[in-house]
């Protein structure tokens, strides 16, 4: 009985749970602005490449 309580009670799965979501939150942030700079870098090359032309 002692055993399931003491299992119960423990946290630090949680925590490393919740460290697992955070940095795939941020993993995701930094996806989305690295594609957001690759369009955007994209169409000022083209531009670029353009005007010299």
């Amino acid at each position: 009985m002692f055993c399931i309580k003491r299992f119960l009670q423990d946290q630090s799965g949680a925590t490393a749970i919740e460290y697992g979501l955070i940095a795939a939150g941020i993993s995701v942030a930094i996806i989305a602005v690295v594609q957001g700079l690759g369009s955007k870098l994209d169409s000022t090359f083209t531009s670029v490449k353009s005007a010299l032309n």
